[in-house]
């Protein structure tokens, strides 16, 4: 598939999200389309087929409380990296990513990565529990 084709496709994607609009995901989705959400870690849910899909999908677009900004998107042929914000209704957000694969005109693959709060990888060299001890005491300083 041509970079072209594959921006098409990932532009409906966003548009989807951006304009609230469910009913576009209905001939974007592949019948053996995978998507790996971000939670629960280390490897999120996966889900994999076209129903599944469309209703996560098709669930998050129609939500109006929160809602996706995308900040950057990135296609080379058949895939695309697609950065983006999500902002809860309360005011938070947080950043991600997802990575498309696109086939015959449809999104066979989506794995979604976010930057989420809680604990960080440790540094090289120390462990998780050096890493947590360091942290506590450089906040009391």
């Amino acid at each position: 598939m041509r970079s072209k084709e594959t921006s098409e496709i990932v532009r409906r994607f966003n548009q989807a999200f951006l304009e609230h609009d469910p009913a576009i995901f209905e001939d974007l989705i592949a019948p053996d389309c995978v998507m790996e959400t971000i939670q629960p870690a280390p490897d999120g849910t996966r889900y994999k087929g076209y129903d599944v899909n469309l209703t996560f999908w098709q669930t998050m677009a129609a939500d109006r409380v929160n809602r996706f900004e995308v900040e950057d998107t990135f296609v080379m042929g058949d895939r695309a990296n697609i950065r983006w914000r999500f902002h809860f209704g309360d005011g938070g957000s947080l950043r991600g990513v997802s990575l498309i694969r696109v086939r015959d005109g449809r999104i066979v693959e989506a794995l979604a990565y976010a930057k989420t709060p809680g604990q960080s990888a440790p540094l090289p060299g120390r462990s998780r529990s050096e890493q947590a001890d360091r942290s506590l005491e450089e906040r009391r300083t």
